[in-house]
């Protein structure tokens, strides 16, 4: 049976099928896409690179049903119409919208039966669900600091969907948005009365790009401010597993080793 033809319309679809090493079905992602340098040198379809549709929530699908392809991969309500808009077009879409920690870790065996990668996938979930033990067990027993994290800075607004998750299984707390909710524009008043013990920037679409000192300088924010690449905290990719190994390790750095462990050690 041959590799099936992929057209990933989301980067987090992207990441996780790459993690499947099966990035050689990709014919088709979006601008926002990171593809490893295998990938992105030529497919199993061919010997180019996969064709760049469009952005994330405006692709263009005359270019996507000209791949040809076996199944187009969204995720998130914001790509649900997009989503109907293919299935329309007589597409084949894989559509997922993760809301929690284990919805995430879920969905890593679920595309890897999107893409023809099944027993991949539940590797790389049950690899996913040993790190999260692994972290477990290394913060167990540890106080829990309060923790603020701001996915987008204009307004602000505080990380919702698997991000409470991720922060409660780094070993922190977090009293800002209930897990498997939207992120929500917070008042800054609700922030002072948490008194957070330290604060995560990982602002959509700017990676690590953001100086800490345009949050820092705030006056309802004292505490230590850490800028994180937004892809560890906002993609429900095994790239979120790298993001709670990180925070783990900001917010408990005595239940590692050395400053560059992390939770695998």
């Amino acid at each position: 049976m041959s590799a099936p033809r992929v057209v990933s319309l989301a980067p987090s679809a992207t990441a996780t099928v790459a993690a499947l090493d099966a990035a050689d079905r990709l014919v088709g992602v979006t601008a926002h896409c990171d593809l490893p340098e295998p990938a992105a040198a030529g497919s199993a379809h061919g010997t180019d690179p996969p064709t760049v549709v469009g952005g994330w929530l405006n692709p263009d699908l005359d270019r996507v049903a000209g791949l040809e392809p076996d199944v187009v991969l969204t995720s998130d309500a914001l790509q649900a119409d997009l989503a109907a808009d293919c299935r329309e077009r007589g597409l084949d879409v894989a559509h997922r919208e993760p809301a929690t920690l284990d919805d995430a870790v879920d969905g890593f065996a679920a595309r890897g039966s999107d893409v023809g990668s099944s027993e991949a996938g539940e590797r790389l979930a049950a690899d996913a669900r040993a790190r999260l033990d692994r972290i477990a067990e290394a913060v167990a027993d540890r106080p829990r600091p309060t923790v603020y994290c701001e996915e987008w800075s204009d307004p602000p607004m505080a990380a919702g969907n698997w991000v409470p998750d991720a922060v409660r299984a780094a070993g922190g707390r977090y009293p800002f948005v209930d897990s498997g909710e939207r992120s929500r524009e917070v008042d800054s008043a609700n922030v002072e009365r948490a008194d957070p013990d330290r604060v995560v920037v990982h602002v959509c679409g700017h990676g690590d790009r953001v100086d800490p000192a345009t949050v820092a300088e705030r006056d309802w924010v004292d505490a230590p401010v850490n800028v994180i690449d937004d892809s560890l905290l906002n993609q429900p990719s095994p790239a979120l597993l790298d993001g709670i190994e990180r925070l783990a390790r900001l917010l408990h750095p005595e239940a590692f080793s050395a400053p560059g462990d992390d939770a695998r050690t």
